[in-house]
């Protein structure tokens, strides 16, 4: 990879990689299904879509293994959570009592789910 470039990109949620005409693009490792090298270092991606790198295998691993480990790290500088035990998990917080019930936003009032149409 060049001196000065940039293997990730600024938010940290993709990896920076080259094509053969020298275009970077970002891509996220996530949606990566396998990679190939014969001799081209090609991306197979989870919907079929193909990606030809100038970047060896072993720098295309290397790089998801970095962004890995900046998820990880990013998640630990996540603030703390009160736990509370014996309260459910939820996505929606506990309407105080004094909650307006007039439906307003500020009421808090959850919508509730409808069982799939399979």
């Amino acid at each position: 990879m060049a001196l000065g470039s940039q293997p990730y990109n600024r938010d940290g949620l993709m990896i920076v990689l080259t094509r053969l005409n020298d275009a970077r693009f970002a891509i996220n490792p996530d949606l990566i299904e396998r990679i190939h090298s014969t001799p081209d270092t090609t991306l197979v991606m989870v919907d079929g879509a193909k990606y030809i790198v100038t970047e060896s295998l072993t720098e295309v691993i290397e790089l998801i293994a970095g962004y890995r480990a900046q998820v990880i790290s990013m998640a630990r500088d996540l603030p703390a959570m009160e736990f509370r035990p014996g309260q459910p998990l939820g996505l929606v917080p506990d309407v105080p009592a004094d909650a307006p019930a007039d439906g307003s936003p500020a009421a808090g009032k959850t919508v509730p789910l409808r069982p799939r149409n399979m």
